[in-house]
């Protein structure tokens, strides 16, 4: 892999890693709903907005629009079922699950779209990452309330982080850039998601401590992170790509001992190592 790729990856996993510590520190009176529709409801419009000029590009090619429609489809799923998720099993589990899933629908959305199979070394990478993120989240634990409702909302947030993925991959295949593919497909999410704010987003908007951590999460984690995630895009593959974002959930597990407190059994660190040699398996040549 491109050390410009591997790099741009990094550096959009440590920006997802705070997004859980973060949306911890808002409100109670915060719903799941406006924080994911906040960030990505306003945060895609701002990404469509400074990059509408590639955006008109990528429209106009008839190839990309169909893969537009289902990127925004995934963005308009993701942060609602992602955050949802989080809330009901944790912020480590949550994450977890969301991200560990997203490589494995990723290479399966891309197989079937490019009739090209990952490869043996991308499967081994994948299983070491997966066991690493078990034992991830058998050192966070996971509340018994809640605790299949989370899972399920975190495996449909891994199946929209996938679509809007390969999504994005494929509309630079069709000629855009990744500015514009980006903007598009995260606009397309964002006029729906913008609707769910205006129903949820009082008790955010209104207060300004909540509105500038809102801020944060819409300006840095979406818009630069996914700039650099789709710059990512034009050099690997999505199925690649998202593998090695499972670094995400090991920064967030790192961030959540430091920030919030919580704390993490040996077993953890076993599984945050793990995640670390999945990912050079995937990348390093």
């Amino acid at each position: 892999m491109a050390l410009s790729a591997l790099l741009a990856l990094l550096a959009s996993c440590l920006m997802w890693g705070t997004t859980g510590v973060v949306a911890s520190f808002m409100t109670p009176d915060v719903s799941t709903f406006a924080i994911g529709s906040f960030t990505m409801g306003v945060g895609g419009l701002m990404l469509a907005a400074i990059t509408w000029r590639d955006v008109r590009t990528a429209l106009a090619i008839p190839a990309a629009r169909a893969w537009i429609l289902w990127g925004g489809l995934g963005v308009l799923v993701y942060p609602l079922a992602f955050y949802t998720g989080m809330d009901l099993i944790g912020v480590a589990v949550g994450n977890s699950i969301a991200l560990g899933s997203g490589p494995l629908f990723a290479g399966l959305i891309e197989w079937v779209a490019t009739k090209s199979a990952p490869t043996v070394r991308w499967f081994i990478a994948l299983v070491v990452a997966g066991v690493g993120l078990v034992f991830v989240a058998i050192a966070r634990g996971a509340d018994g309330n809640g605790s299949l409702a989370g899972i399920g909302f975190g495996l449909l947030a891994g199946v929209a982080y996938a679509l809007y993925s390969v999504s994005g991959s494929r509309v630079i295949a069709a000629g855009a850039n990744f500015r514009g593919a980006m903007g598009s497909v995260f606009g397309a999410g964002a006029i729906p998601l913008s609707v769910v704010l205006a129903f949820t987003g009082y008790p955010l908007v209104s207060d300004g401590h909540n509105l500038l951590r809102g801020a944060y999460l819409a300006i840095g984690p979406l818009v630069l992170a996914y700039l650099f995630f789709g710059y990512a895009l034009t050099k690997v593959s999505a199925a690649t790509a998202t593998l090695v974002t499972l670094l995400e959930p090991a920064f967030s597990v790192i961030l959540a001992v430091i920030i919030l407190g919580e704390t993490l059994p040996a077993i953890g660190w076993w599984g945050t190592a793990l995640l670390i040699v999945g990912v050079v398996i995937a990348t390093v040549g």
